[in-house]
């Protein structure tokens, strides 16, 4: 592996941190500060922790960083159906684009960890 950029879990992640930004612009303005920005932060997460678990010089401090990547999946999911059973603007490619994710990164973690 070159970079955490050749790797199509970060690739993926990167598209759902764009897709992300575009749905919150939906959502209410007393929610900049709320649900809006916590959506964002937890999103950009997941690419952030493979990127920064793929800068490391070990097997286990990238396996580290895949498992924060998989806990922010779960963080998402739960703050996006919250935003969803708000009535706010939501999309269904969202929760597929993090299914997808998750089983990435679970596969990740199984192949750095055979290693």
């Amino acid at each position: 592996m070159k970079s955490h950029k050749d790797l199509d879990v970060w690739k993926l992640s990167m598209e759902l941190v764009y897709s992300i930004y575009t749905t919150t612009q939906g959502y209410p303005k007393e929610e900049v500060y709320g649900l809006s920005s916590q959506i964002r932060r937890c999103a950009v997460s997941i690419p952030s922790n493979v990127a920064e678990g793929a800068a490391r010089q070990s097997r286990k401090e990238f396996t580290h960083f895949l498992h924060i990547a998989l806990g922010s999946c779960a963080e998402l999911e739960t703050q996006l159906l919250i935003a969803k059973n708000l009535g706010y603007p939501s999309q269904e490619e969202l929760f597929e684009k993090l299914v997808r994710i998750r089983f990435m990164l679970l596969g990740l973690i199984r192949k750095v960890s055979e290693a």
